[in-house]
């Protein structure tokens, strides 16, 4: 337990609808702290937004919050609403199958039907990527305006996940154009060794790319005499899983069948 985080998830917990705003000596006095050291929490919670100051002294929630908790519920709406298509896809491909959101300049595993031939055994629900390493990660960056992927390889670089990982910005970009070209992403061994992934974006009612989904598995075979069959399937269920959340594309095509 880190007690410093703790005692700021304590001092979120104090606001209510009964009490939505507090002053740092209440605060203080209810987690019986310093004053000084509820002041820095609230500092340090303000400079993020998730605390916001009001009516001079008086403390309440801020919107970081507000757009948390917004987070949670599209991710839980696009897991529940993909979660068929997902399955589906899995009896046909038999193997392991993944849906991601983009976290940030990274991305994050919210559901997943592993293979029994997956290599290490844990599911991978929870874990968070690299954007450039993941066949996932790809499908995300090749949806994003150019200016985007520059602000987010500046801030995260391009490190080797495993010996085939990309490292040269130009590169990767070359690889994201095809990606974006064919409408599938691949990942050969870039982000596990002897695992083969190929990925498609999914996007919102805005037309926004919201996260991907993806076939991975052992068998070399994925990106080799099976990635025409798989990238079919693998577009098809991310169209679907589009349009369930809302999206109408402007117009069909390979990429996008």
């Amino acid at each position: 337990m880190i007690n410093s985080v703790l005692k700021a998830v304590h001092v979120m917990n104090m606001f209510s609808a009964a009490e939505p705003r507090l002053t740092v000596t209440e605060i203080s006095r209810r987690l019986n702290m310093p004053k000084s050291t509820a002041h820095s929490l609230l500092n340090t919670l303000l400079s993020e937004g998730f605390i916001e100051k009001v009516d001079g002294e008086m403390y309440a929630l801020g919107t970081a919050v507000i757009r948390l908790t917004q987070r949670v519920r599209v991710n839980v709406e696009l897991r529940d609403r993909a979660a068929p298509y997902l399955r589906e896809l899995a009896d046909q491909c038999d193997e392991s199958v993944y849906l991601t959101v983009r976290d940030g300049d990274y991305v994050l595993y919210i559901y997943a039907i592993e293979s029994s031939r997956r290599l290490i055994a844990r599911t991978a629900v929870g874990d968070r990527a690299y954007l450039h390493s993941t066949g996932v990660g790809k499908a995300i960056l090749s949806e994003l305006p150019p200016h985007e992927v520059e602000a987010i390889i500046s801030r995260v670089g391009l490190p080797p996940v495993t010996e085939y990982t990309t490292t040269d910005f130009t590169r990767l970009c070359a690889v994201l154009d095809q990606t974006r070209e064919r409408g599938y992403s691949i990942d050969n061994q870039e982000n596990e060794v002897r695992n083969y992934c190929v990925g498609a974006a999914i996007h919102d009612g805005s037309g926004q790319v919201i996260g991907a989904c993806s076939v991975a598995g052992t068998d070399p075979e994925i990106i080799g005499a099976r990635v025409t069959e798989l990238s079919e399937n693998i577009r098809r269920t991310a169209l679907m899983i589009s349009r369930n959340m809302g999206y109408v594309p402007a117009r069909l095509n390979h990429a996008r069948l």
